[in-house]
């Protein structure tokens, strides 16, 4: 009985729902058909942008630098590297077309220690019997190239600091026992007084008056793969220092620098010409002298153009620098471009012109020189 009644309520449930009149059919909406969970977090996905970025700077970090290690095992570096004055080295970087950078003074130099080879493969940088005097930061990248047009390849680059140590020698050795810096109220100064190890207790000294100049960290802070910088150089910190270095024994002296403050206004050179005579007689010998006052780091080249030029008449032209004290604390380079003309004829009347060229442009000036 109870089966019977259940059936009948299923069917009578049937026969409602098939019995209705068909609703009449309307346009769905985008999505209407798809199941939507209830209550199920989902996970949302980053933009594809920000893939991308995410992608470039995992590249960007990549490094393909490595070392050569014992028995065939490489060892990725990090930012430093210390080892013993007297280790030998072998680096390598990933790619067919690898550019090197080590120290300068090995190129200088043309230390035979030192080999670089590219192979199918990689670029390989061996160093033999280091020194202290290696100390410094070795970098590689890859070049991309198109025809015969090169750039570097960002995503593909190494670098690390390495520290030759050597008790005997706390500081890098230089070429020079005495060295200049310019101090410019621009831009920082560094007193490179590096050392070969990273421990060392470094210190700077003015030598007259003598005593320790404080190094704050703020204006003055050292950096050990650099020495000590002057973040905002000014008048009162020129005179000759030097540094100090401590580590496990005696305390050993740096050489001394020499700091000079420097004020020159930056832009193409400050030019002046002048001649010995305005007029000149015959058989007499003229000089016109092009003086540029700049900066005593920045090198300034001279070009001229005179009268005889063009006739190939023999001119002696001297070119010299020297630096001036300007007695306010303040170091000038003064560079001067002597022409000279001798048997001075009627061909050498007319005008000379001195062109003047540093790195932020050129400066022409001109005299002229009549014949009496």
């Amino acid at each position: 009985y109870n089966l019977f009644l259940i059936s009948n309520v299923a069917f009578f449930h049937f026969f409602l729902v098939i019995g209705q009149p068909a609703k009449s059919k309307r346009p769905k909406e985008p999505g209407e058909n798809k199941i939507k969970p209830i209550n199920k977090k989902v996970k949302p996905k980053p933009p594809k942008m920000r893939e991308r970025e995410s992608a470039d700077f995992s590249l960007k970090s990549q490094s393909i630098l490595t070392q050569v290690m014992d028995k065939g095992r490489f060892q990725k570096l990090a930012a430093t590297l210390s080892l013993s004055a007297g280790q030998s080295i072998e680096l390598r970087c990933k790619g067919s077309n690898v550019t090197w950078n080590y120290p300068s003074y090995l190129d200088t130099f043309k230390d035979s220690r030192l080999s670089i080879k590219q192979l199918d493969r990689y670029g390989q940088l061996i160093l033999a019997n280091s020194t202290a005097a290696d100390t410094g930061e070795y970098s590689c990248w890859l070049q991309l190239c198109n025809g015969n047009k090169c750039r570097k390849d960002e995503t593909k680059t190494g670098s690390t600091y390495i520290f030759f140590t050597d008790k005997e020698e706390l500081f890098v050795p230089t070429p020079s026992y005495f060295e200049i810096v310019y101090l410019n109220p621009d831009k920082p100064a560094v007193i490179p007084c590096r050392v070969t190890t990273p421990s060392a207790k470094v210190t700077l000294h003015r030598e007259f008056p003598a005593e320790e100049i404080e190094t704050d960290g703020t204006d003055i802070i050292y950096d050990v793969k650099k020495g000590f910088v002057y973040q905002h150089p000014t008048s009162d910190h020129k005179g000759i220092v030097y540094c100090k270095a401590e580590s496990q024994g005696a305390p050993q002296i740096s050489i001394k620098y020499h700091l000079l403050y420097v004020e020159v206004p930056k832009g193409p050179p400050s030019t002046t010409i002048a001649a010995s005579s305005s007029r000149a007689e015959v058989s007499d010998s003229v000089h016109v002298i092009c003086t540029v006052l700049g900066e005593p780091d920045v090198d300034v080249n001279f070009r001229w153009q005179y009268p005889g030029q063009e006739s190939e008449r023999p001119a002696i032209i001297q070119n010299f620098w020297r630096l001036i004290n300007r007695g306010t604390g303040h170091t000038t380079r003064i560079s001067k471009s002597i022409l000279l003309v001798e048997d001075f004829e009627a061909r050498d009347a007319g005008n000379y012109i001195c062109i003047a060229q540093n790195l932020q442009g050129e400066t022409t000036v001109a005299t002229r020189v009549e014949l009496n």
